[in-house]
């Protein structure tokens, strides 16, 4: 199975809308579209608090461990089942891991190979988004 890069990246809801509208009027105009999977948040605070440090630890554990189920990965981890059932459900429904299924018990899988976070930069000032307007 080869992976490919996760690219996140932090967007105004402006700037999210008006990708989402020229992606579909480039498929509509049938040029080529770049396919590289992307996960946009709305903000920078969301991002942030969506993929916090525990959130991506838990998943180079996963990539590094291959751990056999979700009980296995909370030993890994040395957290409680719960946490991480929680939070392995939160990056499935984002795309980000998957399970699957062994027997009776369910193994959390990693889609992709990296997560290649990108934030607005603003060369005036040298900063990144703090937030959406």
């Amino acid at each position: 199975m080869t992976l490919s890069p996760l690219v996140v990246t932090a967007k105004s809801s402006s700037e999210f809308h008006d990708d989402v509208t020229n992606g579909i009027e480039a498929l509509e105009r049938g040029d080529e579209v770049d396919s590289t999977p992307t996960l946009s948040f709305t903000s920078y605070d969301d991002l942030m608090e969506t993929l916090t440090p525990r959130v991506l630890d838990l998943i180079e554990a996963i990539r590094r461990e291959e751990p056999s189920s979700i009980n296995e990965t909370a030993r890994v981890v040395d957290r409680d089942v719960k946490n991480v059932r929680e939070e392995l459900s939160r990056l499935a429904q984002l795309g980000i891991t998957f399970f699957e299924e062994d027997g009776q018990s369910k193994r959390p899988v990693v889609r992709f190979d990296e997560l290649v976070i990108t934030l607005p930069f603003d060369p005036e000032t040298g900063d990144t988004a703090t937030a959406a307007p």
